[in-house]
C-alpha cells in the first residue's frame, strides 16, 4: 500500500458539529490536509499529550501504552488505510507486523504516546485532502508562531477577503469547490466533508 506520512496540524471545534472536533492532518513536507471529525474525549486525549499536559489519572490511551509495554510489545506506526462512505478506517501496527483495527482518533492518540509516525494511504489522501488557500502556509509579519499557541488555535484563520466568483456562470463543480473553500475558511469541517463527498460523487459520474 502506497502511503504518505502526515503530522497533526491542529484541532478545532465546529459550530455545526454538535460537540465534535475536527482533527487536521497535514502531509509531511507537503501542503495537502485532511480533516477528520473526532469526539471530544479523543480530541482532549490528543491535545493534552501534544501539549505535554499529564492528567491526574491516565486516559484509556495511556493505559493501552502501559499494557503493551508491560507485555514487551511496542507500536511502530499508525495508518489511516481506507475511506468508505465518509468514514475513515485505521490500524495500529505492532512490532512483528501485528495489525490491530482502530478508529483513526484512537490510533493517533496512541501513536503520539509512542512517538511513532502516522501515515495515510495515498488513495485516501487523494480522495479526501484539500489544499490551503494562498497565504495560509506563511506566517504574517508579527504573527505568533503556531508552536507557541494552544493546540485549538493552530488552524488557519478566516480571511476577510471573500472568494470571487468567476465572470461566467459557475458550473456545478465550481459551485461546490467554492462552497468547500468557504466551509474550510469558516472551520466548518463537518460541512466541508459533506461537500467533499458531493464533489467526489460528481467526479465519478462525470
Amino acid at each position: 500500500m502506497e502511503k504518505v506520512q502526515v503530522e497533526i496540524l491542529g484541532i478545532s471545534t465546529s459550530p455545526a458539529s454538535n460537540g465534535a472536533y475536527a482533527l487536521i492532518l497535514r502531509e509531511t513536507g507537503g501542503s495537502r490536509r485532511i480533516p477528520i471529525i473526532i469526539g471530544a474525549f479523543e480530541a482532549q486525549a490528543i491535545a493534552l499529550e501534544m501539549e505535554g499536559i499529564k492528567p491526574p489519572r491516565p486516559f484509556t490511551h495511556d493505559l493501552i501504552k502501559t499494557v503493551i509495554e508491560a507485555l514487551g510489545g511496542t507500536v511502530v506506526e499508525a495508518s489511516i488505510h481506507d475511506l468508505k462512505e465518509g468514514t475513515f478506517y485505521a490500524t495500529l501496527t505492532l512490532a512483528g507486523d501485528i495489525e490491530i483495527d482502530s478508529r483513526p482518533s484512537d490510533a493517533i492518540a496512541v501513536a503520539i504516546r509512542f512517538g511513532i509516525p502516522i501515515f495515510v494511504a495515498d488513495h485516501v489522501m487523494t480522495e479526501a485532502s484539500f489544499l490551503p488557500e494562498d497565504g495560509d502556509e506563511e506566517l504574517e509579519e508579527g504573527e505568533e508562531d503556531d508552536d507557541d499557541k494552544p493546540f485549538s488555535e493552530t488552524l488557519p484563520k478566516e480571511k476577510s477577503e471573500p472568494t470571487k466568483l468567476p465572470a461566467r456562470p459557475a458550473t456545478k463543480m465550481e459551485q461546490l469547490n467554492l462552497a468547500l473553500g468557504e466551509a474550510i475558511k469558516r472551520e466548518d469541517y463537518e460541512k466541508a466533508a459533506s461537500i467533499r463527498d458531493e464533489i467526489q460523487k460528481l467526479s465519478n459520474n462525470g
